[in-house]
């Protein structure tokens, strides 16, 4: 078919079929829009666009995650995949021949994944495309979100007929019925064709269809499923939740994206990942839901495997802290003349154990006052034994800042020498002494963090003549582990410490 329309000829046809479409009339870009939504949520990428190749640029009559509008058409990927009868997916475009010195993929947006399906009038003219665009590299997309493309290729290229034969003669209008019936049709059967069960409802709310997926997942007919009986095949424990999300996206006009329990025809449930969005007429109006139903039992399976499995290694990560401190505990016993030194050594471990605290794996239900990733929630754990109630002593100003199991044991050993050695010497010694730690995320563009431990209120303090351990072990923790830098500096008022640490390392 695309080599009908490579003459001269055929070109000046397609731009003028391309002209016949009233893109002009009010409302078409944001049903189009969300067409470009619902592709981009299908494939798990940034970007969706419905692409119109015009004689100079490509133009995006709907777009979805880009403010771009169009592209000249001697860089548009979507002038090439036009002509693909079948649809192309472009895995990583640096690795294409036609594509790796685009600068749409050497510069911004910085192309990598790209995946279309082509959009043809009923004269057969490949006008443009309805793409995914990724900016990192993937895998071929799977052959349900293949297929979920081609389907809204379909659906958009059924609105697009629509309006452009609702300006036609009323000649024309028993032909334009017909045309959307057999668009309606493709839908149905495409639908069919897709892996995902596929579901779409009035805009009260009231599902009115499902594919054949569902009917073969519930063992029921589509038409005993209509209205909300959808519901019969919900697991209870999530039936109240499900209704809630459902009311509330209904009402709002809203994405809806929710996991819930389903009841197969067999009698097991699966867990669903279930997403919709609304289509809206000229006006803003919603006037059809779609939407998938995708069966993520396995991954829910494996994800508990693993935190089964990462709780179980937490638990003996515990132990050998345990293990170090009986074993100093012994030691200490028979060598009473190292009692001061075994003493700090112990809490160093009780810091570190406090520290793997905050980064290990967390269930539902046994997560922490803050977030398993939380520094201020490390904080509170480590400083809690220098006063009855947080903020008391030690108050932490800034951001929350996310830490994982690679930032969690420095961290831990630079605060914890500075509140020892100010609990020995400096401002936590003194009955009115505090601390101030301020954590400072800076400029998005200068991507590193400050963290200031300033003292005031205790003892004058003065520079030691040379570092000790723990002024060591705050030098290995900022300096060799986080890759940042440390200022000291010794005021009268007591001591101001600050690390400037690279963001990169405080999380992966």
């Amino acid at each position: 078919m695309s080599e009908a329309w490579s003459s001269d000829a055929a070109e000046a046809r397609r731009l003028a079929i391309l002209a016949s479409y009233p893109l002009d009339r009010p409302g078409i870009g944001a049903q189009l829009d969300r067409l470009a939504a619902l592709a981009a949520k299908l494939c798990d990428a940034p970007i969706g666009l419905v692409s119109w190749v015009e004689a100079d640029s490509q133009r995006f009559i709907g777009r979805s995650g880009t403010e771009l509008t169009g592209t000249p058409r001697e860089i548009a990927f979507c002038d090439i995949a036009r002509l693909a009868d079948e649809g192309m997916v472009v895995s990583d475009a640096r690795d294409d021949a036609r594509f790796r010195d685009n600068p749409l993929v050497t510069g911004a947006p910085g192309i990598r994944l790209y995946a279309s399906q082509p959009l043809r009038s009923l004269e057969g003219a490949p006008l443009g495309t309805l793409c995914v665009i990724d900016t990192r590299a993937r895998a071929d997309l799977t052959p349900g979100q293949i297929e979920g493309l081609r389907t809204l290729a379909d659906s958009a290229m059924g609105l697009l007929e629509r309006w452009r034969l609702d300006t036609r003669s009323r000649a024309q209008a028993a032909v334009s019925r017909t045309t959307l019936h057999d668009l309606t049709q493709r839908f149905e059967v495409l639908a069919d064709a897709m892996p995902q069960m596929v579901w779409a409802s009035l805009p009260s709310g009231e599902t009115d269809y499902f594919n054949r997926q569902w009917c073969d997942f519930t063992g029921a007919p589509s038409q005993t499923s209509f209205g909300d009986s959808w519901m019969r095949f919900l697991h209870r424990d999530d039936k109240d939740e499900v209704a809630r999300v459902w009311r509330e996206a209904v009402s709002a006009g809203g994405g809806y994206d929710i996991e819930y329990r389903l009841r197969r025809a067999d009698g097991e449930y699966r867990w669903m990942l279930v997403r919709g969005l609304p289509m809206r007429d000229e006006t803003g109006a919603i006037y059809r839901w779609i939407g998938t139903c995708t069966d993520i039992h396995e991954q829910k399976a494996r994800a508990q495997e693993h935190e089964m499995l990462t709780r179980e290694l937490s638990h003996r990560i515990k132990n050998i802290f345990a293990v170090i401190n009986g074993l100093i505990a012994l030691s200490l016993r028979r060598n009473p003349a190292l009692d001061q030194l075994g003493r700090e050594l112990q809490q160093r471990v009780l810091a570190l154990g406090r520290a793997h605290d905050f980064v290990r794996p967390h269930g539902e239900f046994a997560r922490a006052l803050h977030s398993h990733s939380s520094l201020h929630g490390m904080l509170e754990s480590l400083l809690s034994a220098y006063q009855s109630a947080p903020g008391e002593r030690v108050r932490v100003s800034g951001e929350d800042l996310r830490i994982d199991d690679r930032s969690a044991t420095p961290l831990a050993l630079f605060f914890h020498e500075l509140a020892t050695n100010s609990a020995k010497y400096g401002a936590l010694s003194a009955d009115h002494g505090h601390v101030e730690i301020a954590i400072d995320s800076g400029k998005p563009d200068e991507a590193t963090i400050m963290l200031t431990w300033s003292e005031h209120g205790g003892p004058p303090v003065q520079a030691p003549s040379e570092l000790g351990f723990g002024s060591r072990l705050i030098e290995m923790s900022v300096t060799r582990q986080l890759s940042g830098t440390l200022d000291y500096d010794w005021r009268a008022d007591g001591l101001r410490v600050s690390a400037t640490i690279p963001s990169q390392t405080m999380a992966r």
